[in-house]
């Protein structure tokens, strides 16, 4: 018999106890670890290897979806919350499966057998961990920040950090007042969660902190720029120029 690694994290002690209670009645189960924080949660899968990670999605720290993006080989994620304002589809889409506390043992054993299904067959470490982060719910909280690795280093971006965003090709490029970072992420994602009051989308290519704008500045005919407080010019597109009347209220 196959053993399959498991790895629990979770703030909540009392769920990662059921867990386990749960998996000691699976004797093709080997629980690796758990942990009460994404930082640790990291660490023990890089460390560990899990094939199944039971995640948390809200977690000091690091929430479950911070950690997802920081690893280059995610294992099969079964995510768990108590939040049901967080998008099912996008966990049903993207995810081994997911559970809603507080949930039965039936339904968590339906989960376990996805994510044992899917670390035995074909299609395991195929799991579009890119996909699932762009999709990623904020609910009516918009984004307060964006974590990014380089190297060995994590670094925690507040979005108030952050000047001006910049498409590039799969990734974008953070601007921001402590050096700029590559992130893999869609310029669609940070459009859709920015705080709307401060950020402004004034071309495909730029997302822009509304306070970081001097001035804007005609070009060409019917062609603008922007020109941020520290000299860099921006181009801005016809429909941008709209979104930055209203920004501007001009």
């Amino acid at each position: 018999m196959s053993v399959v690694k498991v790895l629990i994290v979770d703030d909540e002690a009392l769920a990662r106890e059921v867990i386990k209670a749960f998996l000691k009645e699976d004797a093709s189960v080997d629980v690796v670890g758990e942990c009460d924080n994404g930082f640790e949660g990291l660490k023990a899968i890089q460390e560990l290897s899990p094939d199944i990670v039971f995640l948390d999605v809200q977690m000091p720290k690091l929430t479950g979806f911070e950690l997802l993006e920081l690893l280059d080989r995610p294992p099969e994620i079964v995510f768990s919350t108590a939040y049901d304002e967080f998008a099912i589809k996008a966990f049903e889409q993207n995810a081994v499966d997911y559970l809603l506390k507080p949930y039965s043992k039936e339904r968590f054993f339906v989960a376990l057998g996805k994510a044992k299904d899917r670390v035995l067959s074909a299609d395991k470490g195929k799991t579009d961990v890119s996909k699932l982060v762009s999709n990623q719910p904020t609910g009516e909280n918009r984004l307060s920040r964006v974590v990014v690795k380089t190297g060995s280093k994590i670094h925690i971006i507040a979005t108030e950090k952050i000047r001006y965003i910049e498409a590039m090709d799969d990734y974008v490029r953070l601007h921001t007042i402590e050096g700029n970072f590559l992130k893999q992420n869609t310029m669609k994602f940070y459009e859709s969660q920015l705080p709307e009051a401060d950020f402004v989308r004034v071309h495909r290519s730029y997302i822009v902190r509304v306070k970081e704008i001097a001035r804007l500045e005609p070009m060409e005919k019917d062609s603008y720029v922007v020109l941020l407080h520290d000299g860099t010019q921006l181009s801005v597109s016809r429909s941008g120029y709209g979104r930055l009347k209203e920004a501007l209220g001009f």
